[in-house]
């Protein structure tokens, strides 16, 4: 018998549990346990079948915004809509998407970080509302781009060659890599290009958490001057 997955259980590492909590109560996740004291907290939410896990950690495992922290798809993305913006919280329809022909919007949670939302039962094209602000050009790659240029780092040009051989006169902004250790800063253009063609490539980040960093802490722990 081949193996197969019987479920999975997204795991999301926040900073404060309480406001986590509510967030995700607006998608229509409840809390059904919950636990841990000290420097590990944990609050398991389910929705319908869905679940997922909320973890606090002391000192925090995520120290950078993320692009995109988790991808929620909903039955009624309007109502959901209305419940995230009148509790204040941004909500930005992006477009209508094939995987999400009942329309996709944006928001952020209480870390700063990206959260998408779609709803995968089309509406009619006369029904369909207009993307809002920035998110009718809302990508990855951009939202990548914006977190390099807050933390500064990047090289000045983009190190990916035209389709001549030629260099590329744009300004580095997104750093890439692949599960073999190769890695390059590109623009936006280019980098695209690469996701699309290079299927192995991800976008990676560049701070101090990175498995380096990690064995290298482990190594003066287990050899301490």
């Amino acid at each position: 018998m081949q193996p197969r997955v019987s479920g999975a259980v997204p795991v999301c590492y926040v900073k404060n549990l309480e406001l986590s909590r509510d967030f995700y109560a607006h998608f229509g996740y409840a809390e059904v346990r919950h636990g841990g004291d000290g420097d590990g907290r944990w609050s398991y939410v389910q929705s319908g079948d869905q679940t997922l896990l909320l973890a606090c950690v002391q000192p925090p495992l995520i120290q950078v915004e993320l692009p995109l922290l988790i991808y929620l798809y909903v039955e009624d993305l309007a109502a959901v809509g209305e419940r995230v913006r009148a509790a204040g919280l941004p909500w930005e329809l992006v477009g209508y998407p094939d995987h999400a022909p009942g329309g996709e919007a944006r928001t952020t949670d209480p870390d700063g970080n990206v959260v998408l939302a779609g709803q995968r039962v089309a509406v009619a094209p006369g029904d369909r509302a207009e993307p809002t602000g920035s998110a009718a050009e809302f990508s990855l790659i951009q939202q990548a781009a914006e977190a390099v240029r807050r933390r500064g780092g990047a090289p000045a040009a983009c190190q990916i060659a035209l389709a001549d051989g030629s260099p590329c006169p744009e300004p580095a902004e997104v750093k890439l890599a692949d599960p073999w250790g190769d890695t390059v800063w590109g623009c936006l253009v280019h980098s695209e290009e690469a996701l699309m063609h290079a299927r192995a490539a991800f976008i990676a980040t560049e701070d101090g958490y990175g498995l380096g960093p990690w064995l290298r802490r482990r190594q003066g722990r287990a050899n301490p001057a």
